[in-house]
């Protein structure tokens, strides 16, 4: 399930504007409609997961693990997590933009893959920042990411400290 809705957001990703954002305005491969269209009809063996799978597929995911990480977060009963939202400091200037968010507690979720090492400082220094300003910033690895007991609890562990302190 968590591969179709992964497979589901690839094809549907909307490619919006925003600070350093590559393709801005690519048109998506599909949409989500044009999804519901096709796997309402069918019968085919496997429609219903398909259907299930659906009601997941979100438009702002950038990658599989971005999509299966928002899986398993709402899939424990957490909030759904906005997804890679553009974060602006009080006075109106770009912090970051974080894979995925509650900004309303200043909660960012951030999956840390080896693919991006060439940009190791940079996230280093864009993970500063956002703690600066204030943010729980919780970085997923691979290593985290195979527990997802302890990834669960520390989301949820930053939520309660958020909103407690709000």
């Amino acid at each position: 399930m968590i591969d179709l809705v992964a497979l589901g957001d690839y094809f549907c990703r909307a490619w919006r504007t925003g600070y350093g954002r590559s393709d801005a305005g690519k048109r998506p491969y599909s949409t989500i409609e044009r999804l519901r269209e096709a796997v309402g009809s069918t019968r085919r063996l496997g429609a219903s997961r398909l259907r299930e799978a659906l009601e997941l597929v979100r438009e702002d995911s950038w990658s599989a693990r971005e999509s299966q990480l928002r899986c398993r977060i709402v899939w424990a009963g957490l909030p759904e997590p906005e997804l890679n939202p553009d974060i602006y400091t009080d006075d109106g200037r770009f912090l970051a933009c974080t894979d995925l968010a509650y900004p309303e507690w200043k909660v960012a979720i951030e999956y840390q893959s080896t693919l991006h090492a060439g940009r190791y400082a940079q996230d280093v220094e864009r993970i500063a920042a956002l703690r600066a300003a204030g943010w729980t910033v919780i970085e997923v690895t691979s290593a985290l990411f195979a527990r997802p007991d302890e990834l669960i609890r520390r989301i949820r562990d930053a939520l309660a400290a958020s909103r407690s302190a709000r």
